[in-house]
Parts: structure tokens; sequence; C-alpha cells
């Protein structure tokens, strides 16, 4: 039962990475979510979940959620990948409605910085985001965060880095 897998739901490519690089550091098992919901996870001690951001959220968490219940008594976490670097104050806002207090007891929540890749998006995606970066440059009285955000959304950026599964590695690792 000790041993970890860690199981991801990557749209363009960097939650697959953090994915890869974590389950090379901890040696364990790593597995794309369409294999995991086929999986008995008896012999897991440790279950780490990854998805990409969307809309405040995590893709595929309800998946994680739902199986929660099944998973008592085990390490649990979830890692989000968004296109934010990881300073951003709104990352913290969003990780506490993920789940509820309850919830929270029973799994750690991380977030690493990805980017955007807008070839391998999938087209409403895409159109999601062409219509979030309209909706910003027709603001009015932009901030400076705004101008910001307009600039790094409106093409591909890779931000993602090794160094940010530091404190999965170091949470999955503790006794």
């Amino acid at each position: 039962m000790d041993k970890t897998i860690v199981i991801y739901n990557s749209q363009t490519g960097f939650t697959k990475k953090y994915a890869q690089w974590i389950s090379e550091e901890l040696e364990c098992d790593c597995v794309e979510l369409a294999q995991a919901t086929k999986m008995d996870f008896t012999n897991y001690g440790t279950i780490i979940f990854g998805g990409w951001a969307c809309a405040g959220t995590v893709s595929k968490l309800k998946w994680f959620k739902t199986n929660m219940r099944k998973w008592e008594g085990k390490k649990l976490a979830v890692y989000c990948v968004g296109g934010s670097p990881i300073e951003n104050p709104e990352i913290e806002l969003a990780m506490k409605n993920w789940f509820t207090e309850e919830e929270y007891e029973k799994v750690q929540a991380f977030y690493c910085p990805g980017g955007f890749d807008y070839d391998k998006m999938s087209g409403p995606s895409k159109l999601a985001m062409k219509m979030f970066i309209s909706m910003l440059k027709t603001k009015k009285d932009k901030s400076e965060e705004d101008k910001v955000m307009i600039e790094m959304i409106s093409h591909s950026y890779d931000i993602s880095d090794k160094k940010y599964i530091e404190p999965i590695l170091a949470w999955a690792r503790e006794v």
C-alpha cells in the first residue's frame, strides 16, 4: 500500500510534462486519466492527480472528488497547471474553492505554472481564450495586470519549470 501513482489530464502537454517529472523523481507509476478510470487503486497509498486550469477550477476535478470517498486513508494531492505565474494572488483564491473544508482535510493542493500552446489547444478552448482576450482589450481603464495578461496570453508561451514540483515531492515523501 506504499506505492504512489500520478494521474493526469492534459490538453496541451504541460500537465503531462509535470506528471512525468513527478513520477520520475518519485520513481512511481504515471497514467493518463483515461487509463486511470479503469484501474484499481487498492495497492496505492499515495495518489496525485494533475489537471489543467479551467475557468478557476481544475479539469476533471469532479472525477478525483468522486473517487476521494473510495480512497479513505490514502495520501491525496491535486496539482493544477495554468498559464499564470506562481506569484499571481488569484491562484490561492481559486485553490480555496476547489474543495469543501471537509475535503481539504483529506487532500493537499498545489499549483504549477505551465503556459499556453495554441497549436495544441482544442477549438472550444481557443475560442474561449480569444473571447477572453477580446474582453480584456475592450475593457476601459485597464489595470497594469490587465495589460500584462493581454500581452502574455495573446500568444503561446512556456513558463513550466521542474523546480515547481519541489513542494509536491516534499509532501509525497513525508511519512
